[in-house]
């Protein structure tokens, strides 16, 4: 399962994915697919996305069951605790607060 989540971003882009995923929201689209083609997808956001933001949700081998990618100037990110994807709203203690984890995860 892959859903993808894209704001401000052209038409044509959106049309793009219609041809692989159903939009079941303005923006949010969700399909099954293999990883060749979800990775595929993503460079296409990769590369038409302009000012926007895009999010990929997609099923994987994991202890969560599922991986995140972002991409975009947006105020959430995705970061990684020992393999658990955590999302962070980033504000002005976004930096300290990610370089002491950071810190404390590898000074163990």
């Amino acid at each position: 399962m892959v859903i993808m989540v894209l704001e401000s971003v052209p038409t044509s882009l959106r049309g793009e994915l219609t041809r692989w995923m159903q939009e079941v929201q303005t923006g949010v689209f969700v399909g099954s697919m293999s990883a060749l083609v979800r990775d595929l997808l993503w460079e296409k956001c990769t590369v038409a996305l302009k000012d926007g933001q895009c999010c990929q949700v997609y099923s994987t081998n994991n202890e969560q069951g599922f991986s995140i990618r972002v991409l975009g100037d947006n105020t959430r990110g995705v970061v990684d605790l020992d393999g658990l994807l955590l999302v962070g709203v980033k504000n002005a203690r976004w930096g300290k607060l990610r370089e002491q984890v950071s810190k404390e995860v590898f000074d163990k």
